[in-house]
């Protein structure tokens, strides 16, 4: 196989992988469209809750880290309240979960 023949095929390849993620990523789009709102902004909730939890559950735990996850599941949760749908008592429960265990921790740091 010649270079210009390699480069060719690796050109080939390239747009081919393009082609693949960009299929991956309208595919995506098209399942996040087709959830309800509420239960994509409720596993972003969740997924602030555990950035909270592995900041808390470090070995050395950043509690300022921990502490904006938190403040951020709170501005959704108590913000949105009902409009989280059939999660919305689960969400308050998770949140004041962690915030419990912030303080437990915070205080075991400060002590």
């Amino acid at each position: 196989m010649s270079e210009e023949s390699d480069l060719e095929a690796g050109a080939a390849g390239s747009e081919d992988a393009v082609a693949d993620a960009q299929a991956a990523i309208d595919e995506a789009r098209r399942r996040v469209a087709d959830a309800p709102a509420e239960v994509v902004v409720v596993n972003h909730v969740m997924g602030l809750y555990e950035l909270a939890a592995i900041h808390l559950s470090a070995e050395q735990p950043d509690l300022v880290a921990a502490a904006l996850a938190i403040d951020a599941v709170a501005c959704l949760v108590e913000g949105l309240g009902e409009r989280l749908g059939t999660d919305a008592v689960t969400m308050r429960d998770a949140l004041a979960n962690i915030r419990m265990a912030f303080v437990e921790i915070k205080s075991r740091v400060d002590a």
